[in-house]
């Protein structure tokens, strides 16, 4: 990644675009590099400009943000783009779908300019924009509903320390948690997570923690397979 980290927007509001960009675009160090205001749209913007993030809406004409998560996230040459999903519901049903297709997390559109902005460097770095707390909350989802074993990858590739990692990171917890939990440095546990996440095709730890519940190793009760 560069020293400017370049953003496209992807949003059929256009009144919602422009505001992004206002923000965006005065702040040092961010270019906004396209707007598009539909999925193919927004696909198509990506493959040319290939930016750091993408922020998209989740509902939108022509094809939805997951659908257009779903391409960017299936296409080998914009394995470094980040897609991040704009919602204004909060966690709902597209969010999980957004998560599963790809995506490195969501903010509601209504979220506040210095979070917008914190949040875009997050995910630039690589780094899921899940924290420990909205983590929880998908988990209280999560458990709310039968693992999905027929869309889940299999697990069997990883090693007892591996599961042992993903299972806490799906229970929520940070890296210097699992490190603490686990007696081992959180630079260990961060590779572990890197390695479960390798093996697994997860693009971050918000697909890992899908992985892990829709696979059945992390129960209702908290209990790890």
């Amino acid at each position: 990644m560069s020293d400017v980290l370049r953003v496209a927007l992807v949003d059929d509001q256009a009144l919602m675009r422009a505001g992004f960009r206002a923000l965006l675009d005065a702040e040092d160090g961010v270019e906004v590099v396209g707007e598009a205001a539909d999925g193919e749209q927004g696909v198509a913007l990506v493959r040319e400009q290939v930016p750091d993030v993408a922020l998209v809406d989740v509902q939108m004409p022509v094809m939805t943000g997951i659908e257009a998560t779903r391409h960017i996230a299936a296409d080998p040459a914009l394995a470094a783009v980040r897609v991040v999903i704009l919602t204004n519901y909060g966690l709902d049903e597209y969010v999980f779908e957004a998560l599963r297709a790809g995506a490195s997390g969501f903010l509601l559109k209504d979220t506040e300019p210095a979070d917008l902005l914190q949040a875009i460097q997050v995910v630039a770095r690589g780094e899921a924009l899940l924290s420990p707390s909205v983590t929880r909350t998908l988990i209280g989802e999560f458990v709310a509903r039968p693992p999905d074993r027929s869309t889940a990858p299999g697990l069997d590739c990883l090693t007892r320390r591996e599961r042992e990692v993903t299972a806490l990171a799906a229970r929520g917890l940070s890296n210097e948690e699992i490190a603490a939990h686990m007696v081992i440095s959180p630079l260990t546990a961060k590779t572990h997570i890197s390695r479960a996440m390798t093996k697994l095709g997860a693009r971050d730890r918000a697909q890992l923690v899908v992985f892990a519940y829709e696979s059945g190793m992390v129960t209702a009760r908290g209990g790890i397979r």
